[in-house]
């Protein structure tokens, strides 16, 4: 069966996570949501995304092809009904389309033609980037059974202070020693490679990926995932950092997403609650304007290759697109967009130029080179989203 993971209309609403990335690419628990997938079908999937991106993440078409929504959180019973899909059939829940089987080289507009199938049971849907911390509890216990069921954790060493070590799982080569790891009320894993360094304080769930540090004294509380090769430090609550970004110092960042080579500068503060305790109001690319939503805690939304300086602050619900580079006193509003320069006392664009400049040489101390591919993505969303930037 050839499986392509398809960008639904999810995509516009999960900005500025997706800018960079098609949809299943999207960390979210303890892998992307490419990886679950191929775990749940147990076959290769490759993904039918923005025409930008192609070149970068390449489709791959058979004579019978199945798309799928990955959008959709995976389960064993979801994976089971998809692989037994017959040709131009539609799975489908409220209306929405999860998967569908046909012949042809993109999902369907409509589904005048299939022969549709109802999910009715209940589903993990991610419709919107603070969807991403929202879920990230479920999605971070989920891959924890899937990724350690049947497995053995390697020993946890007797200097650290233990609660709950059977929903404790250490990979090989994680270095753990005088921490307070306390999974009473959520699973720890703790990747290959990865480091918790002393006196540090974890409180599950907790997703510590591939290489990542929790560096001295930290304070991470439960839905945290810290992406591969990222260093965190200070205090998080329910964070997901994507990857290869640092917020290495204190400082403290709750209910927030973090996109990959981000650089949040030392003290760096970012409200998750107004002082009013009303409900938040966050920006939506779709609309191009601020939308009402049920939340009462949002952090911070920061997009890849951003960056701020040194005691930045930011209001609650602040959205931060790619390539923004952010620097000086007070808070700036809660919306800059991609390739912002300044902060609260005004912005301009951040010339293409310098902001490669900055990101090669980011990427160059990890020992990664940003290609020619990688640079054409970044050079269309400076001139797609050129129109909220007002120099």
């Amino acid at each position: 069966m050839n499986i392509l993971l398809f960008d639904g209309p999810e995509r516009n609403h999960l900005l500025p996570f997706t800018f960079v990335r098609p949809l299943a690419h999207l960390r979210i628990g303890i892998d992307r949501l490419i990886d679950k997938w191929e775990a749940f079908l147990n076959v290769p999937c490759s993904v039918y995304t923005q025409t930008y991106l192609s070149e970068k993440f390449t489709p791959e078409y058979a004579q019978q092809n199945t798309f799928v929504n990955p959008a959709y959180l995976p389960s064993a019973s979801l994976a089971d009904t998809i692989l037994k899909l017959g040709d131009h059939q539609a799975l489908h829940f409220k209306g929405e389309l999860i998967a569908c089987s046909s012949s042809a080289k993109q999902p369907p507009e409509d589904l005048t033609d299939f022969t549709l199938i109802e999910w009715k049971e209940d589903l993990v849907h991610l419709t919107s980037a603070t969807d991403l911390f929202i879920h990230n509890d479920f999605a971070v216990s989920q891959d924890f059974q899937r990724l350690t069921d049947g497995r053995t954790s390697a020993k946890i060493s007797s200097t650290n202070k233990i609660t709950c070590p059977e929903n404790i799982f250490i990979e090989e080569g994680a270095v753990v020693e005088h921490a307070f790891l306390n999974a009473s009320k959520g699973c720890i894993y703790i990747g290959k490679n990865a480091e918790v360094m002393e006196g540090s304080m974890l409180r599950g769930s907790i997703a510590l990926c591939d290489n990542a540090v929790v560096k001295m004294g930290a304070k991470i509380y439960g839905g945290t995932t810290i992406g591969p090769f990222s260093k965190v430090g200070g205090e998080l609550s329910n964070v997901l950092i994507l990857g290869y970004s640092n917020k290495g110092h204190d400082g403290f960042l709750g209910n927030a997403v973090i996109g990959e080579w981000c650089n949040i500068g030392a003290a760096t503060d970012a409200s998750n609650l107004k002082n009013s305790y009303s409900k938040l109001r966050v920006w939506n690319y779709e609309s191009e304007n601020f939308a009402k939503t049920d939340l009462q805690f949002c952090g911070l939304l920061m997009g890849d290759f951003s960056r701020c300086s040194i005691h930045s602050t930011f209001n609650t619900a602040t959205v931060v697109g790619i390539c923004a580079n952010l620097f000086g006193a007070g808070f700036p509003r809660t919306f800059l967009p991609s390739y912002s320069y300044g902060g609260a006392q005004g912005l301009k664009t951040y010339a293409f130029k310098k902001a490669m400049e900055a990101n090669e040489a980011m990427m160059e101390r990890r020992g990664i080179i940003l290609s020619a591919i990688e640079r054409s993505i970044l050079n269309h969303v400076f001139e797609q989203t050129a129109k909220w930037r007002k120099d």
